[in-house]
Parts: structure tokens; C-alpha cells; sequence
């Protein structure tokens, strides 16, 4: 969108804030840049450039605005909403794999050379790999900064810089104030469990909750996850450690309370609790897609802004789509959790409540499947599925190729069309993923009016692409019922 320049200069004149994230506005008199919505006076046409990444504006010579604090803002919706190259890689650099691996291991992780990966990075962001990284580890030290009472020596390590001299560097240049004073700046904040970060993650409204928290909440698995006075709660699996948040929807913002045992995880964890959300979708763009349906566009208009509930874990949420398997919601968790009891590592959770982190598949491979209380069909689709994940024959990640994936699975036992969907949509997080078999689907869609058969549903779909996920989620707003997970 950055190259559409008429149309960037009218957003930062009305100050629109729906397109935070999409680019950034660099200033050339003032060597600033700034996210659209900024407070400031808007400047000239003339001495506003842009840029398709704050990594870009950095790497250009210009510092974040004080006032609009461009690098919090939602990320761009391109990286979820693509599979391709560039998309793929912008969300495994969101996961901290350059960090932990270096521009090589990203590359390999993509299956391309590090200059194939490094060219497209540059030609479409403006930045290639090492400067995507750097803008998301100065982020990663500002929010430490203000949020911790860490040193600075710590900090400096725990957001993925090789020296303090780098530390102190990036953030006077990307910042313009040292550390010490962008401590004295912080704003006072109240912790509600000792060593917990209180954070804000934002969003483009309009966002409606009710169906992004209660399904967490309706499939949540005891020990692993809880809802609690308002708020989602579960444990993580970290590159470093474990962790374990709690999420609560607020008007503007998701407060987000996180408790680390290793700090290195904080941008890692941050990413995948977005993700989790869908925080970075663009849900004025989608749902003027499926109002152009007129037998969808009233349940878009009743509740705006919904959002496909997503995981933290790809591999995890796979194993728990196959334990849902021809059973209710509440049938799959008591499975599940009977596995996060007698399998799972445990956690201490300063607040309560939170147990275990859900198995690995290393664990659940080394199952006995006769132990497993289930069909001996669906056993023979859980234990194929985990050996697999165990041994890295079948990988699934945030850099994932979706048709890939879903060809894969195809193969397995057991893996229908419906499995397979549920999969790209919540832990692959395609966003056209679509369920014309689902029970709740078919019957929501009679009561609209719409065609029930899942051939007819799927022609009267392609029109709600690239965004049938979402509808789905509409769909399955009108359904009473509870949710079940029927068809394989």
C-alpha cells in the first residue's frame, strides 16, 4: 500500500487509524516517522515519504515519534493473510526464529537460499531479515524498559542483542533517548503478580469478542487453559522456557499480563498471543467483503469485527482437533486433559489454577496406544499423526505452506476434509479455510436461506473470498448449540 501514495497522504490527513500497520509515514524535515493515526499536526504532502515497515524507516535514517509510538502499532494484516514467501517469513522473524537461528535457519526453514530470502525480504519491505529482526528487538528492550525492574544488562540479552554497546545504539537511534532515560519516561504501572509484565496489545476495531473468547473458553482444556474474572488464561511453550498469560478484552485494547521464565521469550510470546487473537486483522476490509452477500451482510452488521480464534501451538491444537474428533466439546477436553494430567510438564502458577503445558509429541509418541481410551480407528489417526510431529516428518509452524499442509494430512488415517480445514483455519490460520460439512455450518446457513449442501454452500462461498474463515465464524454465531466436532 506504501507505493499508493495519494491514498497514504489522505489517510494521514484524516488520521485514520485503521491503516496503523499497513505503513509508516517518515518525515523528511523532522527525520521522524510516525504511524497514521498520529496526534501531531499532519505535515506537508511534500515532505512525507513512506515506508512498508518500521525496520524500513530505521534503516533509512529516521527515529519513532514520542507522541504516536509507531513500532506498538497492530501488525500488517498481509502477513496472515498470505503464503507466500515474504508473508512466511515475516511471521517466523515475528517468532524469533532469526534471533535463535540466524538469517540461515530462516532461510532453510523456507526452503530457499539466504539470498533468495534476503532480495524478496528487501524488495517488498524495504529491510532485509537482520533489520526486520533489530526494529523487533529495540521493541522488545522499550517494553522491558517500562515495563520491568530488570538492569539494563539483562535487558539488553533478554531482547536478543550481542552486546550492550548494540543494546544502548539501537535504542538511542531508534528511540532518541537512552535507556536510563526512556526509564525515567515510563509510566507508573501496577503488577498484579510478582515478576508478571502488564501489556497492551492493540487492534484495528472494530473487534468483537464474544465469539473469540468463548470459544477459548467453551474448549478449554483443565490444567492448560481457564477462563477467570474476565479473563483467558493458559500456559505456553517458549523457545526458552514456558509462560504462562492471561487475556482480557477490553474496549480499546487487550490487556495482556504475561509471567516468563525466561525473558528471552517475551517478543515470541507476544507474537503468538496476537496470532491466538487474530489482533492483526483488518476487519473493515472483511466484512465489506461478506456484506456483499445480502443473506450474510445482517449478521455482519448485528456484530461487527469478528475474529477466528486461532492457538498458540500448531501441533498441539492438530492433536486436539483429532481428540474432537466424532465426540462433543466436552468429551474432547476430558480426553485431552486426561493426557495434560498424566503427560503434560508441570508448571507453577503463581495465581492458581494453571497446571501443566500440554503434552509435547514427543511425549504423546511415546504413549502405549492401548492406554488411549478411544476407537481404534481414531487411535491409529492420533498415534500416526504424533509419531510424525515427533520426528519431524510433518512440521507445522507459523511458516507453513497451506496447501502443502493440507496435502499432507490428506494422506494420513483418519484426516478428512473437515479435520483438515479446522486445522488450516485455527492453527495454520488460513484465512479462506471453509467447513461446508460442519453440522453447525449447514444449519445456520438453512435458517439464512442459504444452500445447506455442502457443494452448493461451497458455490455460494467463493464469493466470500478470500475471507470464508471469518464467515464461518458468523455462521456459526447463529447456531444455539454447542459446539461440537463431528466430522472427520
Amino acid at each position: 500500500m506504501h507505493t499508493d501514495r495519494e491514498r497514504c497522504v489522505r489517510a494521514v490527513q484524516s488520521k485514520d487509524a485503521r491503516f496503523d500497520g499497513w505503513f509508516f509515514t517518515a518525515v523528511v524535515t523532522t527525520r521522524i516517522y510516525c504511524r497514521p493515526s498520529c496526534p501531531v499536526v499532519p505535515p506537508k504532502p511534500e515532505n512525507m515519504t513512506f515506508y512498508p515497515s518500521a525496520a524500513a524507516c530505521q534503516q533509512a535514517g529516521f527515529r519513532a515519534c514520542k507522541r504516536c509510538r509507531p513500532d506498538t502499532s497492530p501488525g500488517s494484516p498481509a502477513w496472515n493473510e498470505r503464503a507466500d514467501l515474504v508473508a512466511r517469513a515475516m511471521r517466523l522473524i515475528a517468532d524469533g526464529v532469526v534471533d535463535r537461528e540466524g538469517v540461515p535457519g530462516l532461510a532453510a526453514r523456507l526452503g530457499y537460499s539466504t539470498r533468495q530470502v534476503e532480495r524478496q525480504l528487501l524488495a517488498e519491505l524495504g529491510a532485509g531479515p537482520l533489520a526486520l529482526a533489530r526494529a523487533q528487538r529495540a521493541q522488545t528492550a522499550r517494553l522491558l524498559i517500562e515495563t520491568t525492574a530488570l538492569p539494563m544488562a539483562e535487558i539488553a540479552f533478554a531482547a536478543g542483542f550481542s552486546s550492550i554497546r548494540a543494546f544502548n545504539d539501537t535504542v538511542r537511534e531508534v528511540f532518541a533517548f537512552s535507556p536510563s532515560e526512556l526509564r525515567s519516561r515510563r509510566p507508573k504501572q501496577t503488577m498484579t503478580a510478582p515478576g508478571a509484565l502488564g501489556l497492551r496489545l492493540p487492534f484495528r476495531a472494530p473487534l468483537n469478542p464474544d465469539n473469540l473468547f468463548g470459544h477459548l473458553a467453551a474448549t478449554a482444556v483443565p490444567g492448560v487453559e481457564e477462563w477467570r474474572d474476565g479473563a483467558y488464561r493458559r500456559t505456553l511453550r517458549l523457545p526458552y522456557g514456558h509462560g504462562i498469560v492471561a487475556l482480557t478484552p477490553q474496549p480499546d485494547y487487550i490487556a495482556c499480563r504475561l509471567t516468563l521464565s525466561d525473558m528471552r521469550d517475551l517478543p515470541v510470546a507476544i507474537s503468538r498471543c496476537r496470532r491466538m487473537l487474530d489482533l492483526d486483522a483488518d476487519p473493515v476490509a472483511i466484512d465489506d467483503q461478506l456484506r456483499t452477500d445480502p443473506l450474510l451482510a445482517p449478521l455482519v452488521d448485528k456484530a461487527p469485527g469478528r475474529r477466528v480464534p486461532r492457538t498458540v501451538d500448531e501441533a498441539e491444537f492438530a492433536v486436539r482437533a483429532v481428540l474432537g474428533q466424532q465426540v462433543s466439546t466436552s468429551a474432547a477436553r476430558t480426553h485431552a486433559a486426561r493426557l495434560v494430567t498424566a503427560h503434560g510438564e508441570p508448571v507453577q502458577d503463581p495465581e492458581g489454577g494453571l497446571t501443566h503445558l500440554f503434552p509435547s509429541s514427543q511425549a504423546l509418541a511415546a504413549l502405549d496406544p492401548a492406554s488411549l481410551a478411544m476407537p481404534r480407528t481414531r487411535r491409529t489417526t492420533f498415534t500416526t499423526l504424533v509419531n510424525q510431529l515427533a520426528d519431524g516428518s510433518l512440521h507445522l509452524g507459523v511458516e507453513s505452506d497451506w496447501e502443502e499442509i493440507r496435502s499432507r494430512l490428506l494422506s494420513l488415517p483418519g484426516f478428512g476434509p473437515w479435520t483438515v480445514d479446522v486445522i488450516a483455519m485455527r492453527a495454520l490460520g488460513d484465512p479462506d479455510a471453509f467447513l461446508p460439512t460442519d453440522l453447525g455450518i449447514r444449519r445456520a446457513a438453512q435458517e439464512l436461506g442459504l444452500p445447506s449442501t455442502p457443494a452448493a454452500l461451497t458455490a455460494r462461498a467463493a464469493a466470500w473470498r478470500p475471507w470464508r474463515a471469518y464467515a464461518v465464524q458468523y455462521l456459526w454465531a447463529t447456531d444455539s448449540h454447542p459446539i461440537n466436532f463431528l466430522p472427520v
